[in-house]
């Protein structure tokens, strides 16, 4: 990780920096504390679920401290997730002039650090993206600061600035889930959302409460699996634009998951003119998956394992995988269907309701394991609006 800035002055901020790089929370759950200035107090032993809906860039939770208060120059926590990419801390002092940043960027540790006239990024180490709990350690010896992950080497940056003005009093600014300072500052660009938890922090010598901006926060689930997860609040919304639809080879679609345990709705898509083109809905009452292109509706039975809906300009053809020996295929009647979906809408987990205000209703509860499109995964952190879905994890 960082490497020295130079003397006295770099050890006070990477003090403060590195030691707060690393909250945790604990898996007992999340604590309010009061709700001071309108907002909920957090204990720094909570367990925090990063993934939580609000504006991408901005924090979950955040705290502040004088610099003078920071004694320790060492911090720790644990980290879970299966998201390859998105923010998990960041530190600050001068109001953002000088900060740091630790993410995922490939499943791999990413850190980016701006002080006075130099700015250095590192990736590497282990990939965290495994749904495992990771240890992770950060300190400052000296000229550098040191990730470890599990008790053995991650990153270590050094770091040598011709300033020598020092760092010893004003505030210390922490974060989880975003940054305070602009984007546009970062040295590598990533998304910032994280579909991950933290718990079991030890950060600085500090024990004051965090802010956390939402009413409530979501908790993190014990056990967890790939796939994304629809809790039936909520769900995500795409151009369908950005997926390049090829006339000959047609747009496909496709979901695998157990269908048995999916209510509400997969999928649905609608023109640019507010036209709704196609709809796919679990019924568990039934043991029904409604698939309805335009008025027409059409009955399939959920007991599959892979559902694949290509749409092309005159039909659209759809299979079922009841298991890996055994699928069937069914063709149906849509005139120009291809044409009117190049500049509409498509929604994952949720029936639109409109093209400008993007509401929805009948939303999706269960776990898709996986979702492609035109043969790409697809990542719901893309979405142009994204609520209440777990994009990288379910519950077990």
């Amino acid at each position: 990780m960082l490497g020295g800035l130079g003397g006295r002055r770099m050890a006070v901020f990477w003090k403060a920096v590195a030691g707060g790089l690393l909250l945790a929370v604990c898996l007992t759950g999340w604590r309010v504390d009061g709700q001071g200035n309108g907002k909920k107090k957090v204990s720094g032993d909570s367990i925090i679920y990063l993934g939580q809906e609000r504006n991408p860039w901005r924090p979950l939770i955040r705290t502040t401290a004088n610099l003078t208060e920071i004694r320790s120059i060492k911090s720790t926590f644990q980290f879970r997730t299966f998201d390859p990419e998105g923010a998990i801390f960041y530190g600050d002092t001068k109001n953002g002039e000088d900060w740091f940043v630790l993410s995922l960027k490939e499943g791999f540790p990413l850190m980016q650090i701006s002080k006075e006239d130099v700015q250095v990024s590192v990736t590497g180490g282990p990939k965290l993206n495994d749904g495992k709990w990771h240890t992770l350690d950060v300190s400052n010896r000296g000229k550098f600061v040191i990730l470890e992950v599990d008790g053995l080497p991650g990153l270590v940056v050094g770091m040598h600035s011709k300033q020598t003005k020092e760092v010893i009093s004003g505030q210390l600014r922490l974060a989880l889930g975003g940054i305070l300072t602009s984007k546009d500052k970062l040295i590598v660009e990533f998304e910032p959302q994280m579909d991950g938890c933290v718990r079991k922090g030890h950060w600085l010598n500090l024990s004051m409460p965090w802010e956390a901006d939402a009413d409530e926060l979501w908790l993190c689930h014990q056990n967890i699996r790939p796939g994304s997860f629809f809790a039936g609040e909520g769900f995500t919304i795409f151009n369908t634009s950005v997926f390049q639809a090829i006339k000959d080879l047609g747009f496909r679609v496709e979901f695998w998951g157990d269908f048995t345990q999916m209510e509400g709705t997969i999928l649905s898509m609608m023109s640019s003119q507010g036209e709704l083109l196609a709809v796919v809905e679990a019924n568990n009452n039934t043991n029904e998956i409604h698939f309805t292109i335009r008025k027409q509706k059409h009955i399939l039975t959920n007991a599959m394992k892979q559902l694949r809906i290509t749409f092309f300009e005159n039909v659209v053809k759809v299979v079922t995988f009841l298991d890996e020996a055994n699928a069937e295929m069914y063709t149906y009647d849509a005139p120009e269907y291809l044409t009117e979906l190049r500049e509409g809408r498509l929604a994952i987990g949720g029936l639109l309701g409109g093209v400008k205000d993007m509401v929805g209703s009948n939303f999706l509860r269960g776990c898709l394991e996986k979702i492609k499109i035109q043969q790409k995964d697809l990542d719901l952190d893309s979405a142009i609006k994204d609520m209440s879905a777990s994009s990288h994890s379910c519950p077990v």
